[in-house]
């Protein structure tokens, strides 16, 4: 196993791991809307803050070697299911090779975040 840690993401908040690559695959950490200078929730609505999710996303991603092309498989967690179209309209544009995926509304995210995202992909 390997430990991934990159400050271009917001450090973890708890006792875990940005990431973990494993057995040929890198298994992100949930990634909530969090500026990775500042440690501030980035936006008010949920297209700002889904963009902010999948940035530190993305950056955990490149630091392990892979990129959102060899994403497998995402977990998507919403505030208030309500916003699921307009979370879509941002994912989208990134997720292009279109990955098995989870979305569903919970009754909180830590920092009152709306979004938070986490992510299986290829390692290689």
């Amino acid at each position: 196993m390997k430990v991934i840690s990159t400050k271009s993401a917001p450090a973890a908040i708890g006792p875990y791991s940005q990431a973990i690559v494993a057995n040929g695959f890198i298994y992100t950490s949930g990634q909530i809307p969090l500026n990775p200078e500042s440690g501030a929730i980035e936006g008010t609505t949920i297209e700002a803050q889904s963009e902010q999710a999948i940035k530190n996303l993305g950056a955990i991603l490149k630091e392990a070697g892979s990129d959102f092309s060899k994403v497998v498989k995402t977990t998507c967690f919403l505030a208030d299911i309500k916003d699921f179209a307009a979370f879509n309209a941002v994912y989208e544009k990134y997720f292009v090779s279109k990955p098995a995926r989870s979305c569903f509304q919970v009754a909180a995210l830590p920092k009152n975040a709306l979004v938070e995202i986490e992510a299986v992909a290829v390692a290689e």
